[in-house]
């Protein structure tokens, strides 16, 4: 390239470098098009996301949001490799007691796979009176127990992957019909094992509430 960054090689016409321009200080024009004019004032572009944070770890699993401040004290002052620690070990219990499930339910070929259909509903159903347990009526367990039971273990227990995998398993042995009914039928069982779990354990510990009062 002739010219370094002031011309584009055979071209002829100016190039300006944008490098070191800061993130979001292009305003509408943030590819430097000539015949776009230069732009408002320089400012956050909202077409191009918000601004990076600096005190953000981007490497960070993206779904923890790591703007609520409770979730950042989780991973602040050397806390993170207790939390990750955590999560793999709950997460090997947890897929080995799903591979236990499928030892004792083998799949058959054309087959409804049973033991994947029951992890999943088994294991949203203990999400749910996991949820109810640590989170509600002012109860607050050990920081650590949300991510080695909720999605180190459960996590690992249950199954999206295995579910897709034996959708297209039983399209592609012909089995069009069961399919479909496993494709919903998971989703339903799921989303009402979860709801079942939350309302049963709700119930039991409002009543537990209600005795504990009555005898004090």
């Amino acid at each position: 390239m002739s010219g370094g960054d002031d011309e584009r090689s055979g071209a002829g016409e100016p190039y300006v470098s944008r490098r070191a321009e800061p993130y979001g200080s292009r305003g509408a024009n943030p590819y430097g098009d000539p015949a776009a004019g230069p732009g408002p004032a320089a400012g956050p572009d909202p077409d191009m996301g918000p601004v990076p944070d600096p005190d953000i770890d981007p490497g960070v699993d993206p779904d923890v949001d790591l703007h609520v401040p409770t979730r950042r004290a989780e991973l602040a002052g050397g806390r993170a490799w207790p939390v990750f620690a955590l999560l793999a070990c709950g997460g090997a219990l947890g897929a080995a007691g799903r591979y236990g499930l499928a030892l004792l339910l083998p799949a058959r070929a054309a087959s409804f796979p049973w033991a994947t259909f029951l992890t999943n509903a088994l294991g949203c159903a203990l999400i749910g009176v996991l949820l109810v347990l640590l989170t509600e009526g002012g109860r607050r367990g050990h920081p650590l127990l949300r991510p080695f039971l909720g999605t180190g273990v459960l996590g690992g227990f249950t199954t999206f992957s295995t579910y897709a995998v034996d959708v297209v398993g039983l399209l592609d042995e012909g089995a069009a019909g069961l399919a479909l009914g496993y494709l919903a039928g998971t989703l339903l069982v799921a989303l009402g094992a979860v709801w079942l779990g939350v309302t049963v354990t709700r119930r039991l510990v409002r009543r537990a509430a209600r005795s504990r009062r009555a005898t004090a």
